[in-house]
């Protein structure tokens, strides 16, 4: 070989070598050194963040959450049974999000977003993360758009507004998923999406709300996020941070949303269990220091957005159970200075078929009748302190042998406003309809009418309304009955009782 043929070869070698550009990866990689239900203990990581994802060599996604010295706490998402300890564990970089996409409704999903509908792969183009500030307050308006529930003691007594966080609580088995099913059922046509998120439930409880929704082809515009019960404490302290995520992207998108957390004391309870295990120090009733920020930065992500970001809101319906009536215990409190108003109910109303059994003496919502019907504002103004004084009175009636006729009289009109507020489950009605209903308790038109024929007589005033469409299509429209649709309500109640009595 002569040496130029031989200069030739390594001048393009040299070349060649010079032309690679050397970028090598540096992954941040540690090591398991501790394993213990659902939580990890990992030296090595350097430079991980709170709430990143972290995967396994076994393909096990965890996120961490305790950030010390030598070593991080990562939590279970999926996959722990097939972690071993001194395995291989590499930082991702990523801050845990969630799949946000229309093609969702519809759909019931885990708290990572994976189908456990048997139906289709959900494959989205855009991700939000779980954890995500509030919107800030100049980006936001005072609320005063109704978001009709379609059930009369709350339309009427504890009216709910677009962007408000309404609390339902009290014991168990009162009622307090059915008020939530109700709201879902009433949102159609409303331009609302609904995603309902259910925390530490039995499988069969969520299957039997989704068919139920299916049914009433309210999935149309609904989203369930299930963390059951068997699932870790992980999967349940997750589950409303991630639908959240997804109701936000809607509000963010052209729609209103509603959200409901069932229920936010179980959550609560998960991440005692998470912090315990965590080693995290105990406080009041064994919860962490910071259980209240758990659902405060929750729930501060319901809004109603300003004209600027064309006004969508999102609006909450947290739950919270209580134990044997304590409304006084940490986790009760402490929604309740959180959010705009509670919706009490009453087991011993409950027990007497008084159903939904809302305490409309303890209910309460901090911003009122800024924003109710004109109509309804109009009716339902004394209403509610003419029936908590109902209570009382009837209380002590009991006990007195005799009632003057005023007192009997005004006892009777009550006893059939709370009848009238009576509702069948999976049933809302349209607030104009309610609004004729209550007016013709409210004015006496009803008090002829036996107890026990309030409800029938009330669904025959509906089909009424719905053939005499001008009453009910003017009340849709002002807002308000006017002296002329008054008069036409006037005559229509009264053929309704003489056909009915």
């Amino acid at each position: 070989m002569s040496r130029d043929l031989l200069n030739n070869i390594i001048s393009e070698i040299e070349t060649k070598i010079d032309s690679v550009e050397l970028t090598p990866e540096i992954e941040n990689i540690g090591e398991v050194f501790y394993l213990w239900d659902s939580i990890a203990k990992v030296s090595g990581l350097r430079g991980v963040s709170y709430n990143e994802v972290v995967e396994f060599d076994s393909w096990a996604t965890w996120v961490a959450l305790n950030l010390e010295e030598h070593f991080v706490w990562v939590v279970i998402l999926s996959g722990f049974e097939k972690v071993k300890e001194w395995e291989k564990v590499k930082a991702t970089s990523r801050i845990l999000e969630v799949p946000v996409w229309e093609e969702l409704i519809g759909r019931v999903v885990d708290s990572l977003w994976i189908p456990i509908d048997w139906l289709w792969e959900i494959k989205s183009k855009e991700f939000y993360p779980v954890e995500r500030v509030a919107s800030w307050v100049m980006s936001r308006k005072s609320v005063h758009e109704p978001m009709e529930t379609g059930i009369k003691a709350v339309d009427a007594l504890v009216p709910v507004w677009r962007g408000q966080r309404e609390l339902i609580i009290w014991d168990r088995q009162t009622g307090k998923t059915q008020i939530a099913i109700d709201t879902i059922l009433n949102q159609k046509g409303q331009n609302m999406i609904c995603v309902y998120v259910a925390i530490g439930q039995k499988e069969w409880k969520i299957s039997r709300i989704a068919e139920e929704l299916k049914n009433a082809w309210a999935m149309d515009y609904t989203i369930i996020v299930s963390a059951w019960a068997s699932l870790p404490a992980a999967m349940q302290y997750l589950a409303p941070y991630s639908g959240c995520a997804m109701a936000e992207y809607f509000m963010l998108n052209g729609k209103h949303a509603l959200i409901i957390y069932d229920d936010l004391s179980k959550q609560a309870t998960a991440y005692r269990e998470m912090a315990l295990l965590l080693r995290r120090p105990p406080w009041r009733e064994a919860y962490p220091w910071d259980v209240f920020y758990l659902h405060s930065r929750l729930l501060e992500r319901s809004a109603k957005l300003n004209d600027e970001l064309w006004g969508w809101s999102l609006t909450a319906l947290p739950i919270i159970e209580t134990q044997a009536w304590d409304v006084s215990a940490y986790i009760p409190t402490n929604v309740i200075s959180i959010t705009d108003g509670q919706i009490f109910l009453d087991s011993d109303l409950f027990n007497s078929w008084q159903k939904p059994a809302i305490n409309v003496w303890l209910s309460v919502s901090r911003v009122w009748w800024s924003a109710q019907m004109k109509a309804m504002k109009k009716i339902a103004g004394n209403l509610k302190l003419d029936l908590a004084q109902y209570r009382e009175l009837a209380a002590f009636s009991q006990f007195a042998s005799d009632l003057d006729e005023a007192t009997r009289k005004q006892l009777e009109r009550w006893e059939r406003m709370m009848t009238l507020i009576k509702q069948w489950k999976n049933t809302p009605i349209e607030t104009a309809k309610q609004v004729c209903a209550i007016y013709a308790g409210w004015k006496g038109y009803f008090d002829i009418i036996p107890v026990n024929k309030i409800l029938e007589i009330e669904s025959n005033l509906y089909i009424s309304l719905e053939d005499e469409k001008t009453i009910i299509d003017s009340i849709r429209k002002e807002k308000v009955i006017n002296e002329n649709i008054e008069k036409k309500l006037i005559e229509l109640i009264k053929k309704v009782v003489e056909l009915n009595k």
